[in-house]
């Protein structure tokens, strides 16, 4: 599992980060370090979402303090589905639905206990088939179409 947040969500990540390794998975933490020291989050939304999409974990996690802004750089990674969630509801639709390999966050936004439910309803949903499916790969078009004016 990549993990990854800027400094405001960096006391969010450290314990979602925790909460995986008590939940048996393996988790690659792209950073940042501190919640002291200001970065900019879409180097971290950006690294979980090229971990993802180059194999090197199956899914990832980024929190900033809104969320948003880890998401739209998590979304520019070709083969990222990346879903800014706020309660265990959009988390398992997320999944289910979206088949999001890329859970992000907002830690001004939404709880510490909210979120660590979110993550489990998210790592329980399973990707739906059917419908879902259809959708997905129209998702998965969008990243190989030429850019139109």
């Amino acid at each position: 599992m990549a993990l990854g947040s800027d400094h405001a969500g960096y006391d969010l990540k450290s314990l979602l980060g925790t909460t995986l390794a008590e939940w048996g998975h393996e988790v690659i933490d792209l950073g940042t370090d501190s919640a002291e020291r200001s970065v900019d989050y879409p180097d971290f939304g950006a690294a979980v979402g090229r971990a993802v999409a180059d194999g090197k974990a199956d899914l990832g996690v980024a929190v900033c303090g809104s969320g948003i802004g880890v998401s739209i750089a998590a979304n520019k990674v070709p083969g990222v589905r990346a879903a800014l969630v706020h309660d265990v509801t959009s988390a398992h639709l997320a999944r289910e639905h979206n088949h999001a390999n890329v859970l992000c966050l907002g830690s001004r936004l939404t709880g510490a206990l909210v979120a660590v439910e979110a993550l489990g309803a998210w790592l329980n949903a399973v990707p739906s088939p059917g419908r879902h499916e259809a959708r997905v790969a129209k998702l998965g078009a969008l990243d190989a179409a030429p850019k139109q004016n």
